[in-house]
């Protein structure tokens, strides 16, 4: 099978609208959680969320492409455009025909479609909808404008895996690749769900924190104190290549994947298994993937999104995968970025690589009082960024429904 390398990122985040400034907002320990601006939240139980701020699409689009694109489909637009900047794409000079998009998202234009439905409501009922209506809402289509945009005519679909989505994204690419299917993938994902649906939908769940008083340190991973995630948005970017399509364009190599596994908790609709059973599978299927050993892993980007139950049988999967290994570092960078749903998977999977190219283990945030259970057993990276070498990265990301991705990331060594 073929390598696969990664030859470009981008990111639109709560923490800053290039790659760049999401990894300084990372190392630095910033949190992008604000009071929600988008929305009059004053009668919700959750009032704040982590907002892209000064995104100005008119950067990337047309106004006429504005008026027709939902948010996420915006976002993903923009991350790919820094994407294929860094990777030093020219498509005139590469078959098109080998180059694919695998695009995520959860919630796909769920703005629209509250917009939509909200004026023909108070319409009278007269059905008058925008005839961009269904192409703005519906999941598929920022993999279908990233594909039209750069005239990609590879594989091009849209993973909807939920919390896994982009992750799940991120392997199919992996897999397409190595196969031999395709010489390059845009992979990644994208949301613009922070609004009034989604923070009253997790709040009739009990999923998000209500802690309006404190919101800058509301998400505390591991923590005993913890009461649900804090909503993000933005999305991220990924080129992935073979190691011959990216020797053979002289183009820029910032690291390499070397395994990646998909699996389910077949658990509970919206809960863990307490044990974490399929964490714990994913991670083992994705080593074995790699063909490494777990002591081989020098950094793990935790799904914990701060949910009590979450958190808690994620540790319980990690502790079995590691044993008594204290030299692996764990953070959760969600602290930060908030939960960027179908997205989240990708920004992460975009800190793997930078942690390998810098050699730095962003912070876990807020997190104070771990649970009891773990305290001594894990480096959390509760103190600060730490310089570390960083050969081997993974990368967790679940789902409701119980879906399990894993990526794993490693230094390139020609």
């Amino acid at each position: 099978m073929k390598r696969v390398v990664i030859t470009g990122v981008g990111a639109i985040t709560p923490l800053g609208n290039t790659v760049d400034d999401y990894w300084n907002g990372l190392v630095n320990g910033v949190s992008g959680a604000k009071l929600i601006s988008k929305f009059d939240a004053t009668n919700f139980k959750t009032k704040f969320a982590c907002e892209v701020v000064d995104f100005d699409p008119l950067q990337y689009l047309e106004k006429t492409e504005i008026r027709k694109y939902d948010l996420f489909s915006q976002y993903a637009l923009a991350s790919v455009s820094e994407a294929i900047q860094h990777a030093e794409i020219n498509f005139d000079k590469i078959d098109k025909d080998r180059v694919g998009v695998i695009w995520a998202s959860g919630d796909g234009g769920v703005s629209t479609f509250e917009e939509q439905i909200g004026e023909y409501k108070t319409g009278n009922g007269i059905p008058r909808f925008s005839p961009f209506f269904i192409s703005k809402r519906i999941l598929n289509i920022a993999s279908g404008l990233i594909s039209i945009k750069y005239g990609l005519r590879g594989v091009n679909y849209t993973t909807a895996s939920a919390c896994s989505a982009s992750n799940t994204a991120i392997v199919d690419a992996f897999n397409y690749i190595r196969w031999g299917k395709a010489d390059m993938i845009i992979t990644g994902g994208s949301e613009a769900s922070i609004t009034e649906s989604s923070i009253g939908g997790f709040n009739a769940s009990k999923a998000l924190s209500t802690n309006n008083e404190n919101y800058l340190q509301a998400s505390k991973p591991f923590d005993i104190n913890r009461d649900g995630f804090v909503l993000g948005e933005g999305a991220g970017a990924i080129i992935l290549e073979s190691y011959e399509s990216a020797i053979k364009r002289n183009a820029p190599i910032l690291a390499e994947i070397i395994g990646g596994s998909l699996a389910a908790d077949a658990y509970h609709v919206t809960g863990t298994h307490p044990n974490g059973e399929g964490a714990f599978l994913g991670m083992k299927l994705a080593l074995e993937d790699a063909g490494i050993e777990a002591s081989e892993i020098d950094y793990v980007n935790a799904h914990a999104t701060s949910t009590p139950m979450g958190d808690q049988s994620e540790l319980k999967a990690m502790q079995r995968i590691f044993g008594t290994n204290r030299t692996v570092s764990i953070s959760a960078t969600k602290s930060m970025t908030g939960h960027l749903l179908g997205a989240a998977g990708v920004i992460e999977a975009i800190a793997c690589i930078k942690s390998i190219q810098n050699n730095q283990i962003p912070p876990t945030i807020n997190s104070k009082d771990i649970e009891p259970e773990f305290i001594g057993k894990f480096d959390l990276t509760l103190s600060g960024t730490k310089q570390k070498k960083v050969n081997i990265a993974l990368s967790n990301t679940f789902g409701f429904g119980g879906h399990i991705a894993c990526s794993i990331f490693s230094k390139f060594r020609d």
